[in-house]
């Protein structure tokens, strides 16, 4: 009999969701509006330290309806992390923009100053600065923002962070997606904490946010008539599902101290293996190790470990595939970390992420120890570790 299946992130229930649940079936409150959304909205607010926040129906929409609010139109350029799920970019294509994406490097896997600079420089030469610079932060780990915001603030362009993956991560005692324009994040099935779907827009400009919410209503005027000046978009989120947020958002403290606990463990029980490398953790900052995360010096390696891990009925899989190596995108422009060296093309080629789900067992987690130990030892018998 085949042994059970462990997930790379499955959601993790608190035990209090059904609680906010049924008071939306209770009182009938079933469409998407309602008392459970505009709780949920604030208690985000207060847990990033924002001023405002918008509950949506994804992370995807939180980052078209943020493009929108920043007037991003057909032709213009948006900069944008490689080093992402495809939906960070998507919706730059929503919007008619021209995506141009920007490489990783080595202390964080996120966007790299460096790259960044170069870019920005080329573009203020050829008059043709982007509109804004989408900033993702990736498995968990803040990007290098001190650095980043500063030579945006230089070439004024806005700042959007994209922490999907970041929530309850800190960056010098701020919270993950506080620091840009707009910040947004994402309670996919997979995420830190989930609502199954949804996302959340988060910012200061309390103005702005409030134009998002009409927005995301269909842009229906306040009248006692359907009138709509603009294009609108369904992105509300549903009441129901704000009551599952809730109930997540209470235990999320927990949910990355458990995470950052997993990792510690995987770290400890393989760090014997050579050529290992686990993800950096910058310095001033807190990543809730959304995944955890490692290179190994061969992509065959991967391969294997992978497969190994497969056919034990766990689910594993390759850090994300680089926007700029894409087909969708095959004709945007890419700039690497360095002229010579494109991190995140390496990353790619190297890097694997472990099964990081917060209900993970001591058991479940030492099948997985087991196996990668196991494969990495057989590399080392047939000589294929230097």
């Amino acid at each position: 009999m085949a042994q059970k299946r462990i997930f790379l992130s499955p959601p993790h229930l608190s035990g209090n969701e059904q609680m906010y649940v049924n008071e939306a079936f209770a009182t009938n409150w079933i469409a998407p509006t309602g008392p459970n959304v505009s709780q949920f909205e604030e208690n985000m607010a207060k847990y990033v330290q924002t001023k405002s926040s918008v509950a949506v129906s994804s992370g995807t929409a939180a980052i078209h309806l943020a493009l929108l609010l920043l007037n991003v139109q057909k032709g213009d350029l948006v900069f944008c992390s490689t080093l992402t799920f495809v939906a960070s970019a998507n919706p730059i294509v929503y919007v008619g923009a021209d995506p141009v994406f920007i490489d990783s490097e080595e202390e964080s896997w996120n966007m790299s100053p460096l790259a960044l600079e170069r870019a920005l420089h080329e573009a203020k030469k050829n008059r043709r600065l982007p509109k804004a610079v989408i900033v993702v932060h990736l498995f968990g780990q803040s990007a290098k923002m001190n650095e980043i915001l500063a030579i945006c603030h230089q070439y004024n362009v806005p700042v959007i962070e994209d922490a999907a993956e970041s929530l309850g991560s800190e960056y010098q005692g701020r919270k993950s997606g506080s620091l840009g324009s707009f910040g947004i994040y994402s309670f996919n099935g997979n995420k830190i904490i989930t609502t199954s779907g949804g996302g959340m827009l988060v910012s200061d400009d309390v103005e702005r946010l409030n134009h998002a919410k009409y927005l995301a209503a269909q842009a229906r005027d306040p009248l006692p008539f359907y009138q709509h000046q603009t294009v609108g978009y369904n992105y509300r989120m549903s009441n129901v599902l704000a009551g599952v947020g809730i109930a997540q958002l209470q235990v999320l403290d927990e949910r990355v101290e458990a995470k950052r606990a997993l990792f510690v463990r995987y770290k400890e029980s393989l760090r014997h293996i050579e050529h290992i490398q686990f993800m950096p953790e910058l310095a001033g900052t807190k990543s809730n190790r959304w995944l955890t995360t490692f290179t190994i010096d061969e992509k065959e390696k991967v391969t294997e470990i992978l497969n190994a891990l497969e056919k034990e009925n766990i689910e594993a899989r390759r850090v994300w595939k680089p926007l700029h190596t894409q087909p969708v995108f095959s004709s945007c422009r890419y700039y690497p970390h360095l002229e010579y060296k494109s991190v995140s093309d390496q990353l790619f080629t190297k890097g694997l992420c472990l099964p990081s789900g917060t209900s993970m067992s001591e058991q479940d987690q030492d099948r997985v120890i087991d196996i990668v130990d196991s494969v990495c030892h057989s590399f080392k018998k047939r000589g294929i570790v230097q």
